[in-house]
């Protein structure tokens, strides 16, 4: 069975290694839309600096400069492009950075709308791709209709998002370590207690201790006075049977001592035999007595209430043997729901001195 302390750091390690991974996913998540956003800006920004180096002529004729802001889109293959298209989706003007590469058409968006797309070329590159549609009026007051389309190529962002995503786990992970090593000393500092219990009944086992004697935390405090009370209530138990085997042998001496003198001195058989029989109860009676004295080791922490009744019908009825002869009649009116929240044997010793005088000293009941 696995211990309090690895049960502590499997739960703790698996609802940590849950609560990390959400986070990981979660930041993970955010940071890839946050850059596609970005990246989504980045392409409007172009698209209006194409915009702006626009120009139509009278003849209704677009023209772009041929030195753009950005220089990837004059050098070819770059992983920048841009094109103007025509209502009829013919180009009109493609980038430098277009030259060999084959992208295929994408919807043109409504005028003053802009689209987004992920599209591949024929080679499978991955592109991210935004159009954006004008309406453009010539001198000759016509209007013609253009399709800004600007593409870069995903492999950017895809290795700002790895390296982001090795940068997250890294920092998560140490995190996670760091966390379980401080997780692991605090559950070794929070379950010493335990360990000092257990190094102090190891003592006691031992011999090398009577009690518990460290001092331990409130939550502890009640099991700790709880076992030292079972240890004090054994060594009352063990002293109370040495006392009474003590107090047996000296109340024997005399039942023994007798019988000898008889056996040495009586010759009337059955005087001898209605000796005998007298001491041997008698001496039956203090076995008994002494041996439920024995048994009265006071009241422990953890004691069942005795019913009061059958205990004193049992020493009335012991009594009457012994006091046989006297012929004592008694009465006896004990509530049956009545208990005594102590010891039996507490209770046997105090009722049985207190009838054994009444049997004593009384004159018939």
């Amino acid at each position: 069975m696995l211990s309090l302390t690895n049960r502590l750091l499997l739960a703790s390690s698996a609802v940590l290694a849950g609560f990390l991974g959400v986070t990981g996913l979660v930041l993970d998540n955010a940071f890839r839309e946050s850059a596609e956003t970005a990246l989504r800006d980045r392409l409007q920004g172009h698209v209006y600096a194409l915009l702006a180096a626009s120009d139509v002529d009278t003849q209704g004729m677009l023209h772009l400069p041929a030195e753009l802001p950005d220089a990837r889109f004059s050098q070819p293959a770059s992983g920048l492009y841009a094109e103007v298209i025509d209502s009829s989706g013919k180009p009109l003007w493609q980038a430098k950075s277009m030259l060999g590469v084959s992208i295929p058409p994408t919807p043109m968006p409504t005028i003053g709308q802009r689209r987004f797309d992920e599209i591949s070329t024929e080679r499978g590159v991955a592109l991210f791709s935004l159009a954006f549609t004008v309406s453009w009026e010539s001198a000759a007051k016509q209007q013609r209709l253009y399709t800004y389309r600007v593409l870069e190529n995903r492999n950017s962002v895809n290795a700002q998002i790895a390296r982001f995503r090795q940068s997250l786990w890294g920092w998560l992970g140490a995190a996670a370590l760091l966390l379980l090593i401080v997780q692991g000393v605090i559950l070794r500092w929070s379950l010493g207690p335990l360990r000092r219990v257990a190094d102090d009944v190891r003592a006691i086992e031992a011999g090398l201790a009577h009690r518990l004697h460290g001092t331990y935390p409130r939550e502890l405090r009640h099991l700790t006075d709880n076992l030292n009370g079972l240890l004090e209530s054994a060594e009352l138990h063990l002293k109370r049977y040495r006392d009474s085997l003590g107090n047996l042998a000296h109340s024997l001496k005399t039942p023994l001592a007798v019988l000898r003198n008889a056996i040495d001195h009586e010759q009337d058989i059955g005087a001898l035999r209605t000796l005998a029989g007298d001491q041997i109860s008698a001496m039956t009676q203090l076995v008994e007595f002494q041996l439920h004295r024995a048994a009265a080791a006071g009241r422990t922490a953890m004691i069942t209430p005795v019913a009061i009744q059958p205990v004193v019908e049992n020493i009335i009825a012991a009594l009457s043997k012994v006091y046989a002869d006297k012929g004592v009649v008694v009465g006896l009116d004990v509530d049956q729901q009545a208990v005594f929240p102590g010891d039996a044997g507490d209770l046997t010793e105090m009722l049985g001195n207190l009838l054994d005088n009444a049997f004593k000293w009384c004159r018939q009941r």
